[in-house]
């Protein structure tokens, strides 16, 4: 059992959350839940024993270990992959190597009356007892058999941690995790960056061998699958469900609104006791009834109603000329880097009008064939733009091209036309640019908040063919709900890289797979195509255990 007592983080005269308690047990799979900037990451590093708070503490058993995935992955790149994997016994290892320098110590040493001898002594005897205490493990077996049944071929092992991509390099990270054997798991968005089967084998792994868990997630259904406590942090406090996040969302709104009813209570009880004292101040007979109803208004702990945004917010796409009936054609399209086949005469064609989801692991080759559709690499085959495509194009790097010396309004001004104009301040409200915000420089955002200011601009261009790469890493819930509902009216040709399951449902009816350096086309809906591959993704991690 882990104490979380009385925490409280303040800076520059902002309180972020304060007096926080809750406790965490054997079993728990918490969702930590509130807005961007409500203090989630804070909180967690906090308990990770990354930071330390300015009041209040975490207090564990004494041998409890604490395993904490960040939202940026600190794996090193001057490592194999084995070697940083196996840095989950990092800490066994450098007792036996103290153990070691001890003995040799003894060994030379001749002052066998001193003290210092003897605290040796004591200590090698105190270091002994804890390391051979230890059960006795084959540690290059067990990194091996982890990494193993986390996909990574023997021939990995010795390739250096650089020539991974990020879904690859979580799973390096989760072997440590695995191998650690914690008491408590800490992960922080770590869906990012991650391929569809990562993922599905992650909550297999959250819900069938972790002990107690808390997660920050944006992917609703990832977080639904794996929780059974949430703890939203919101306003400086924390309220503590026993309910995973749907069940949540319905539990909150019953908070809100008996949080609303009371407020109303006491705005008419507040009102009516001032109107008393307007009417009656100055009046002899009624002075004590004054004054005693002065001090009692001054001392009324003012109900607080939690923030929710319920503004609903409907975007469109401006409309565009009408394309070609093929917008996009592969023909025998092959791609090779050196001696690395990425994909080897892939062929598709996609009709007008068409929404596509291309699915596979990281590395496979998804975001190539975008490049090369967008003519970015060289390849050999075919791959053609039809007549009057207009492309809008998201991609990580998309940011970078923004101009870093206009705000975040000039920014959409200049592209906003028509009666949207009327609603810049709403939709940058949609995606986390709230208040003063929108006066910021673009020089001075983070690389997510550039990343979102990147989509909203795409969403107000006129196109007829969409290509979005991963374009839900940096939105929250509300956010990804705006462009779900936009690409869902969007009339033109989708291409949509994604691998968050609940964004991806509902968008396509056609699924590009990439899989063995080939390029396989399946007729089926996006939500067919993902519960087929859940079960067999399923079936794998089953026979990956026996």
């Amino acid at each position: 059992m882990i104490s979380v007592d009385g925490l409280a983080v303040e800076f520059s005269g902002h309180k972020l959350f304060s007096d926080v308690s809750f406790v965490i047990n054997e079993n728990d799979k918490i969702a930590l839940m509130g807005k961007n900037g409500a203090g989630k990451s804070t909180m967690m590093k906090i308990i990770a024993g990354h930071q330390n708070p300015t009041r209040g503490r975490v207090s564990c058993p004494k041998d409890a270990v604490i395993a904490y995935l960040p939202q940026h992955l600190l794996t090193d790149d001057n490592c194999t992959v084995f070697e940083e994997a196996s840095k989950a016994f990092q800490h066994i290892f450098d007792m036996r190597d103290e153990m070691d320098q001890l003995n040799k110590q003894l060994e030379t040493r001749t002052d066998y009356e001193s003290d210092e001898y003897m605290k040796l002594i004591e200590k090698v005897s105190e270091l002994g007892e804890k390391y051979y205490s230890i059960e006795d493990i084959n540690y290059d077996a067990e990194v091996e058999k982890a990494l193993g049944g986390l996909g990574f071929k023997r021939e990995d092992l010795n390739r250096p941690t650089s020539e991974f991509s990020g879904g690859w390099r979580m799973r390096i990270e989760l072997a440590k995790i695995l191998l650690q054997k914690p008491d408590l798991i800490l992960l922080d968005e770590p869906t990012n960056h991650v391929d569809i089967e990562s993922v599905i084998w992650l909550e297999d792994f959250l819900l069938n061998k972790a002990k107690a868990v808390i997660v920050i997630s944006h992917d609703r259904a990832f977080i639904d699958n794996i929780t059974n406590r949430t703890i939203e942090v919101t306003m400086g406090r924390i309220y503590d469900y026993k309910a995973n996040y749907s069940h949540y969302l319905q539990l909150r709104e019953e908070r809100r609104e008996h949080q609303l009813k009371a407020y109303n209570e006491q705005q008419k009880f507040i009102e009516e006791n001032k109107k008393f004292i307007e009417r009656f101040k100055g009046t002899y007979s009624k002075t004590n009834q004054v004054n005693s109803r002065e001090r009692m208004l001054e001392k009324l702990e003012i109900i607080e109603v939690d923030e929710v945004d319920n503004s609903a917010l409907s975007l469109r796409f401006p409309s565009a000329m009408r394309s070609g009936d093929y917008p996009v054609t592969v023909e025998d399209l092959s791609k090779s880097y050196d001696d690395l086949v990425v994909f080897k005469d892939a062929n598709m064609s996609i009709k007008r009008g068409e929404k596509v989801s291309f699915v596979g692991r990281n590395g496979e080759g998804k975001s190539t064939m975008i490049k090369a559709i967008m003519g970015e690499i060289d390849f050999e085959g075919k791959c053609g733009l039809g007549h009057n495509a207009q492309i809008g194009y998201f991609a990580q790097n998309q940011a970078s091209l923004l101009d870093e010396n206009l705000t975040i309004f000039q920014t959409i001004d200049e592209i906003a036309e028509g009666e949207i104009r009327t609603q810049i301040k709403n939709i940058l409200g949609a995606f986390m640019f709230r208040g003063d915000d929108i006066d910021k420089k673009v020089g001075v955002l983070s690389g997510g908040e550039k990343t979102r200011l990147a989509m909203v601009k795409l969403l107000l261009e006129p196109v007829n063919l969409l290509i979005l790469d991963e374009p839900t890493n940096h939105l929250d819930l509300r956010s990804k709900d705006v462009l779900k509902e936009a690409l869902k009216a969007f009339d033109g040709t989708l291409i949509l890289v994604s691998h968050d399951r609940d964004f991806l449902q509902g968008l396509s009816e056609k699924v590009f797979e990439f899989k063995d350096k080939r390029v396989i086309e399946h007729f089926e809906s996006i939500d067919e195509f993902l519960e087929r591959n859940r079960i067999e993704n399923l079936k794998e991690i089953d026979l990956a255990d026996k």
